[in-house]
């Protein structure tokens, strides 16, 4: 499964999956995978596959072809770098051309290998008179088993060439007695430490941009996460707001038309309908007042969000209108607001003279959510009764919002639900950090149905 579609189906482990991966294309220097590592069982004998050779690069075959035909057209024109150092035949230095040759095809592939096979060959290459291009073809070598190779080939080869051009400088010196014998020392720098170091320097940029791609698909991929939880979590807030706007006016329409058609009364009727066209028409202005919410979302002022927010001042409306909702239902509705105003002493606000507190925006909106859904379940499944509600706060405490309506079959008409409205509140609460309760309580003909729900507030937020 790729990290994008991990995003899409499980966001909360997405992270995890793009460290995973990150890590696996953060190993640099990946070797060749050998094909006899696992035996295999067949009919109770075990039986281990033949290594297979690593296929070499295009361009390392290249390397190889023209560095071989180079050297042979070199030796075809007799130009020897010296004579040589015993009694050899001269055809080892062809044996030491091919070796080598043979070394660049193994460059890329099995850089540790060809490093090995250049150095016999070089050893060889000397003793038998030496070709130009066989020194040239050891340089690129040592340079290829830095950049291909592992990381302990990499540290471990430029401190190898120091030594050998430090032993190789002062040696000579200290025997021969000579100044001249500083050119061998040159020498052996020119062909081991500088191809080493060059090499350092070009895989540590090579390392230092392939981090650089792959920090930037992992900031890529985590902002993708981000954004797709952003609009998960739009979508169910959007949802419950879509939920709780509607539900109420949709199931007062579903019990007052089941009515009228089930009640042979015309007054009833009359009365009935009266219900449905008020709560059609509230349920159209509350709709468009969220289509309206979200079509102005660069509003600058926020003032579209807050006609279409409300608060706690608008729970006596909200029980007027469910008074007349259950009036046909047999369910009386009351309220009962115990905030306080710790702020008595402010003559300018309006609330200073005891009345209610005033509270952070979103926990009077949850607030009012709660009670409006609690409502409407009400509506939908109490029995005849009484549905009381209760607001709580003291300055310095949580907000405290509890529901008690009747449980228990009732006759007539009841609306279906599907229980999205329980999950809408607790997530509401979930995001304020708050406690949420929901339930049945006592026993006989006094068990109810409560829902308790507490609204921890900030003294910041209650500042603003």
């Amino acid at each position: 499964m790729t990290i994008r579609r991990c995003i899409f189906r499980c966001p909360a482990t997405a992270r995890n999956c793009i460290l995973r991966c990150t890590a696996r294309g953060a190993r640099f220097g990946r070797g060749v995978e050998a094909a006899g590592r696992a035996a295999v069982f067949d009919g109770g004998v075990t039986a281990r596959p033949r290594l297979a050779l690593p296929r070499p690069h295009r361009d390392d075959l290249r390397i190889a072809v023209c560095g071989l035909l180079g050297g042979l057209l070199v030796w075809a024109l007799g130009l020897r770098n010296n004579t040589p150092l015993v009694d050899l035949p001269e055809w080892l230095v062809l044996l030491a051309l091919t070796a080598m040759s043979a070394a660049e095809l193994l460059r890329r592939s099995a850089p540790r290998t060809a490093l090995a096979t250049a150095t016999a060959a070089l050893a060889l290459d000397v003793c038998s008179g030496g070709l130009i291009i066989t020194i040239l073809m050891f340089t690129d070598v040592i340079y290829a088993a830095v950049l291909y190779g592992s990381p302990a080939t990499a540290r471990r080869v430029p401190v190898i060439s120091i030594l050998l051009t430090v032993a190789a400088t002062i040696v000579p010196v200290a025997v021969l007695r000579d100044p001249r014998a500083l050119l061998l020392g040159i020498g052996v720098g020119v062909i081991t430490t500088a191809p080493a170091w060059t090499g350092v320097i070009i895989r540590e940029h090579r390392n230092a941009a392939r981090a650089a791609r792959l920090e930037a698909e992992q900031t890529a991929l985590l902002a993708e996460m981000d954004r797709t939880q952003a609009v998960v979590a739009e979508r169910a807030r959007m949802a419950r707001e879509l939920h709780d706007m509607v539900a109420n006016h949709l199931s007062a329409i579903a019990i007052h038309s089941t009515a009228a058609q089930s009640i042979d009364d015309p007054a009833a009727t009359r009365e009935a309908l009266g219900v449905i066209r008020e709560n059609s028409v509230q349920g159209l202005a509350e709709m468009r007042r969220l289509i309206g919410l979200l079509r102005d979302a660069k509003d600058p002022g926020a003032t579209a969000e807050a006609q279409a927010t409300p608060t706690l001042d608008g729970l006596d409306a909200l029980l007027r209108q469910a008074r007349t909702n259950g009036a046909s239902s047999g369910l009386t509705f009351t309220l009962q607001d115990d905030r306080q105003d710790g702020r008595q002493d402010d003559r300018e606000d309006p609330r200073a003279d005891g009345g209610a507190a005033r509270l952070p925006a979103p926990v009077e909106l949850a607030a009012y959510r709660i009670v409006q859904e609690s409502l409407t379940n009400a509506l939908k499944h109490a029995a005849p009764g009484e549905v009381a509600v209760r607001i709580a706060y003291a300055p310095g405490g949580p907000l405290i919002v509890s529901v008690t309506s009747p449980f228990g079959d009732r006759p007539g008409p009841r609306a279906p639900g599907s229980g999205a409205g329980l999950v809408g509140m607790r997530e509401r609460i979930a995001l304020l950090d708050g406690d949420f309760e929901a339930g049945p309580e006592g026993l006989g003909d006094r068990k109810t149905w409560r829902v308790r729900a507490t609204l921890p507030v900030r003294e910041e937020e209650e500042e603003r």
